[in-house]
């Protein structure tokens, strides 16, 4: 038997690079998985991809109706949720010149904060209802270490992870009488993803590659009511806790 034997997972922002990533090893390791992001066709094309049982659900993190369709869809395909992963995420880093604070246009601060804080929040308070009533499960938030650091030029960014580690920490307070764990997983470092694009191809072989968090993933998604809540750390710092 598997570390994630008939568990259902559901992972935002599944249509590339690191959700893709983790929900490919969480099929690997048993789970049926719920894809969502924008990209229906994307999707589409992982989940034909993929080893295992899988739903497609398409939708926005921002939109509340959306998210309320994914979970409702997951209970009526599934009948349970054991985990669910907020990874959809965006940023500004892209640009060869990060903008600086004065820079920043009202749209694109909203969009980063709704994308990586409001839908973290809305996913999040669809999921508990199920989780609470069974009295198990796990949320699993993907923060950076611009969640506990700062830059210049990623104002935006760093906001709204830092944000982001502190509604972790909340859910989690909330969470533990229920039996339901919630913490923060950092690569812990740059990533060969689209945030990154811009970098030369050299440096980006050279950075992590989008499986850097699979092995903690499972670990954390395998953990049961009395696991470690509250806590966010790198990959390589939750694969010593709990490997």
């Amino acid at each position: 038997m598997t570390a994630l034997e008939d568990d259902v997972i559901v992972v935002t922002g599944a249509s590339r690079g690191l959700g893709r990533a983790m929900a490919e090893r969480f099929v690997e390791d048993g789970a049926r998985v719920v894809l969502t992001a924008r990209d229906s066709e994307r999707l589409e094309t992982v989940a034909a991809e993929l080893p295992g049982d899988s739903l497609v659900v398409p939708a926005d993190v921002r939109d509340s109706d959306d998210v309320e369709r994914v979970i409702d869809r997951t209970l009526e395909r599934f009948g349970r949720l054991d985990t669910l992963v907020n990874n959809a995420g965006v940023s500004l880093l892209h640009k060869d010149d990060h903008d600086e604070l004065g820079d920043i246009t009202e749209d694109e601060w909203d969009r980063v904060l709704e994308v990586n804080l409001k839908g973290v929040f809305l996913f999040t308070r669809a999921a508990v209802p199920q989780l609470y009533e069974q009295g198990h499960g796990t949320i699993i938030n993907i923060s950076s270490g611009l969640g506990r650091r700062a830059i210049p030029g990623a104002a935006a960014y760093v906001s709204s992870k830092w944000g982001l580690e502190g509604l972790t920490r909340a859910t989690a307070l909330e969470s533990e009488p229920y039996g339901v764990t919630v913490n923060g997983l950092d690569p812990g470092g740059r990533v060969n993803t689209d945030i990154w694009a811009h970098l030369p191809a050299a440096e980006r072989e050279e950075i992590l590659q989008p499986d850097v968090m699979n092995d903690a993933a499972v670990l954390l998604a395998a953990q049961g009511p009395d696991g470690v809540t509250g806590e966010s750390m790198t990959a390589q710092e939750w694969e010593q806790r709990l490997g």
